[in-house]
């Protein structure tokens, strides 16, 4: 490891365009740690999902290293990665800045043309159709205050005891938290 924590299994939740994948990013570069995007195990070329069965080898195949950073909410394989985990962090910002990250991110990656993972590419129409289980807006909608009442409980079942919490409800608290550990 780079920089001693007292982790070396970590997992960044939160809402879409809250930020996880770019705090795991920063954070598995100063830890030494392998960075571990659910999404980019989730989905195949052409936005295809993998069947369940397929996604959770994927993830039990990925935490099986030493120190490892996880960033994603995918239920189905929360059971595997909550259990080895040792601290979670709910990155858990107001609606108003989650929608423009999630606006922002959205446009840079139309414009772009940012390859994702498996040669997946947004387009902002996509997302422009707030109706469609495909907008991340639709998505954003749907999730940001489930997440709010979920976490805590889930957080506080038996079988989650051992996981220490970090919960971020800032950007600054955030970026404060990280530069801490450079």
């Amino acid at each position: 490891m780079k920089h001693i924590i007292p982790y070396q299994h970590i997992v960044i939740v939160g809402t879409t365009g809250s930020g996880k994948s770019t705090i795991a990013n920063q954070l598995a570069e100063i830890i030494g740690a392998d960075n571990i995007e659910l999404d980019a195990l989730h989905w195949g070329q052409n936005w295809a999902g993998a069947k369940p069965e397929v996604f959770r080898e994927r993830v039990e195949k990925a935490i099986s290293s030493d120190v490892w950073v996880v960033a994603g909410n995918y239920h189905v394989v929360r059971d595997l990665i909550w259990s080895k985990a040792q601290v979670i962090i709910w990155l858990d910002y107001p609606f108003h800045i989650v929608f423009w990250r999630l606006l922002t991110r959205t446009i840079r990656r139309a414009v772009t043309q940012e390859e994702l993972w498996n040669g997946n590419r947004e387009t902002f129409w996509m997302h422009l159709k707030l109706w469609s289980q495909d907008s991340l807006f639709h998505w954003l909608f749907k999730t940001y205050w489930r997440r709010k009442y979920e976490y805590p409980i889930l957080f506080s079942l038996p079988e989650y005891e051992h996981l220490h919490v970090l919960h971020f409800r800032s950007t600054t608290e955030t970026e404060k938290w990280i530069k801490e550990l450079q």
